[in-house]
């Protein structure tokens, strides 16, 4: 099916009177938010990652007390265990001002701009490129379900 031929409603359209201009630059802002989505799930695996070494010091200081080194494992338990991974702040503490400031902004920021200039249409960019790159009437080169 043609860019021209499509259903009107298809969420995946470009409504009328969006430009090539237009269409691009929100598929721009668009993948600027899938690097900031990619960002927070590396933020969310450094979290866990963290919480597992901040525990695995912990078995390592019950390790050191059980071989007989008490005073080390002590050592470690009021220097390293539990200790904040920047100033004043746990890992889940970072995750939620990131969720809570920037990630929100740049959510918000893109779908007005979607909202405001593609009638709050997704991916419209990548549907027309599909289009353009798939090879019509071929199977598994459908346009839609």
């Amino acid at each position: 099916m043609a860019r021209d031929q499509m259903p009107a409603d298809d969420p995946h359209i470009r409504p009328e009177g969006a430009d090539d201009a237009t269409v691009e630059a929100v598929g721009k802002l668009t993948e600027a938010l899938e690097w900031v989505e990619r960002a927070r799930g590396d933020l969310y695996d450094f979290h866990q990652k963290m919480g597992h070494a901040d525990l695995t010091i912990g078995k390592a200081a019950d390790a050191l007390e059980e071989a007989g080194h008490a005073e080390v494992a002590e050592r470690i338990r009021t220097e390293l265990v539990g200790r904040n991974t920047i100033v004043g702040r746990w890992t889940f503490q970072i995750v939620e001002e990131f969720d809570d400031g920037y990630w929100s902004d740049v959510r918000a920021g893109e779908k007005r701009v979607r909202d405001e200039l593609l009638d709050g249409r997704r991916h419209v960019f990548e549907s027309e490129m599909k289009e353009d790159r798939r090879t019509h009437g071929r199977k598994d080169h459908e346009s839609r379900p």
